[in-house]
């Protein structure tokens, strides 16, 4: 009787690990994720400036940008079951940019000035405080951020704005818009679903500065300095680890 129980007890404790889910992860795994990224900026700038008419940054002016949402790819290795290193990419991010030039025209509070692509990759440490073998385990992160903007066009509304400040009809521009290094942080959670696949929330912050130039023939027009997007990153992925 006893080694029938025995062997009965064996058999159960065998199937149970069989049968149960191996939440963990281990060194060496690979977690891919995608889904959406909304990118909302939380922007400042220093005021306008208007180098082509000799007009110094304008008190109470400045430029905003508007959200943005794309598909957003993660790939984070795994160093152990609490550490991991995870690559941020997207598809590209586009931006309308405005002018608030409300100080010094009401009616020129939200000028349509153009419009930008960038792409953000990031590269973060993520530590799980928690361990990673539960259903549900919540992380932390922390790295850098290169982003990178071009396609950057102008709108023609800003263009006719210049051009009156001028006294003329209108003053063709083009724009760029410099890169940005920053730092990065983030906090997330992984609800498993299964040994291969999860379901993940993040919520990411990143510092992007950069200036805006409006050109025309070479000279500077139009001059926003200090821009400071820094967004915050908003994710819902699916994910499966390998």
């Amino acid at each position: 009787m006893k080694l029938t129980t025995l062997a009965m007890a064996t058999t159960l404790a065998t199937a149970a690990a069989l049968t149960t889910p191996a939440w963990a992860y281990e060194a060496g795994d690979i977690l891919v994720r995608a889904g959406a990224a909304t990118v909302a900026p939380d922007e400042s700038s220093d005021g306008i400036a208007v180098p082509g008419l000799n007009i110094p940054p304008i008190a109470g002016t400045g430029a905003e940008v508007d959200n943005n949402t794309q598909l957003g790819l993660t790939l984070t290795y795994m160093l152990n079951s609490a550490w991991g290193v995870e690559l941020l990419a997207a598809t590209p991010f586009e931006h309308d940019i405005t002018a608030d030039l409300g100080a010094v025209d009401p009616s020129l509070s939200s000028v349509a000035a153009g419009s930008t692509k960038h792409l953000p990759p990031t590269l973060s440490v993520v530590w799980y405080p928690l361990g990673s073998d539960g259903g549900i385990s919540p992380y932390l992160g922390a790295g850098i951020n290169y982003t990178v903007f071009f396609q950057e066009d102008v709108d023609s509304e800003v263009e006719a704005v210049a051009g009156s400040l001028a006294s003329v009809s209108t003053i063709p521009m083009a724009l760029e818009l410099d890169d940005s290094w920053g730092l990065a942080a983030q906090v997330g959670v992984d609800f498993a679903l299964n040994e291969s696949w999860h379901l993940n929330a993040s919520v990411r912050w990143i510092d992007i500065d950069t200036e805006a130039t409006f050109t025309s023939g070479g000279a500077d027009i139009i001059t926003v300095k200090n821009v400071e997007i820094d967004p915050f990153v908003y994710q819902l992925n699916i994910g499966y680890k390998f």
